[in-house]
């Protein structure tokens, strides 16, 4: 797009130049002449414009591909040391990767009761096991925490909606990661309810732990 751009500001320019030559051969007033060659001289300003513009945003892709390229490797790092399981697992969770992003996924039925929004004793050694990753191996990468339900209506809980529910579940996380030392400054909560659900009703249910890269 910055190529096209740049060739059609350039052709403006050139243009302008040969208007410019052909005036300096004619008998046309200087006025006129000066209107022309104050044209070339903006065009030419727009071309270095554009001209930085695509270094930055070259500049800006190329750091995102080897944030990627570093997310990527640190989960295939993990792999081979033992940390996570071959086949991405920590405790109950599951760690993958998604287009640009590492997400650990755990089923809302390990962490939660039905309807409940209180994390289970026993999910905390699989969220204690996440939160040791996420701090060695992402420190300082934005996370973004996603709360997930089915799409059964609440009938007999608190919560005014699926999407109610799933935000508080996923703060429930958020405020567990933090107490064990992740970062809270990179951290931010966000309820799905049901708008992205999964084969099942069960599976649906879900908390997505998202490093974000990029």
């Amino acid at each position: 797009m910055f190529g096209l751009t740049i060739k059609r500001v350039l052709g403006m320019a050139v243009v302008a130049v040969v208007a410019i030559t052909s005036v300096g051969c004619s008998n046309v007033k200087k006025t006129d002449y000066d209107e022309l060659l104050s044209e070339n001289n903006e065009l030419r300003g727009q071309i270095a414009g554009l001209e930085g513009e695509r270094a930055m945003w070259l500049d800006t892709k190329g750091k995102l591909e080897k944030e990627n390229a570093d997310l990527a490797a640190s989960l295939e790092q993990m792999k081979a040391s033992g940390q996570v399981g071959q086949e991405g697992q920590i405790g109950d969770a599951k760690m993958y990767m998604r287009d640009k992003d590492v997400v650990v996924e755990v089923a809302g039925d390990v962490l939660f009761d039905s309807g409940s929004a209180t994390l289970k004793s026993s999910a905390k050694k699989t969220l204690d096991q996440v939160a040791s990753v996420l701090k060695s191996r992402f420190n300082g990468n934005p996370i973004r925490v996603e709360g997930h339900t089915d799409s059964d209506p609440i009938k007999k809980s608190k919560w005014a909606s699926n999407e109610h529910l799933s935000f508080e579940r996923a703060l429930a996380v958020e405020r567990y990661l933090s107490s064990k030392g992740v970062s809270g400054s990179s951290m931010y909560s966000a309820g799905f309810g049901p708008d992205k659900p999964r084969g099942t009703k069960a599976q649906s249910r879900r908390v997505e732990i998202v490093v974000l890269g990029g």
